[in-house]
């Protein structure tokens, strides 16, 4: 796996499973910056996907990886932030195709729903894979339009 930077995002419910994937990253030689939660107390998800979505959006990592209980709403409080594509994985075939075709750059994963292992496999499926770009360049075109086109409605 090639050493990339990451950021990672969490609430409550996600704490978990998101240290035991930084120990993991790391050990792989990523570099990881964790923007929160930090603890057990109850939270609020679209704060911490906001932080680290918008931190990889402006540069600074090239990719993400964030999870809540389920990973669906951190999924979706991330892909509020232009330029991010943030998908909720629960199969390997999945983590691997939105980045091949889909060109996501946030892994969305639910510590309630994947266990350890699995979580491990979906993180080095989602960040070996590369985008095939071709006519999926033209759909995620499509897609960046959209973030466009809601600026103005």
């Amino acid at each position: 796996m090639k050493p990339f930077k990451i950021v990672m995002a969490s609430d409550h419910a996600g704490l978990r499973l998101k240290r035991h994937l930084k120990a993991f990253l790391e050990a792989k030689g990523c570099t990881v910056t964790d923007v929160g939660a930090h603890s057990e107390e109850s939270c609020d998800y679209p704060d911490f996907a906001a932080e680290g979505a918008r931190r990889l959006a402006a540069g600074e990592f090239e990719r993400g990886i964030f999870v809540c209980g389920s990973g669906i709403g951190i999924s979706i409080a991330a892909n509020k932030i232009p330029g991010i594509r943030a998908a909720t994985c629960t199969l390997e075939y999945l983590a691997e195709m939105t980045r091949r075709h889909n060109d996501a750059n946030v892994l969305c994963l639910g510590e309630r729903v994947v266990g350890e292992g699995l979580a491990e496999a979906l993180v080095t499926r989602f960040l070996e894979a590369d985008f095939e770009g071709g006519r999926h360049a033209r759909r995620v075109g499509k897609i960046s339009g959209l973030e466009q086109s809601k600026a103005t409605c």
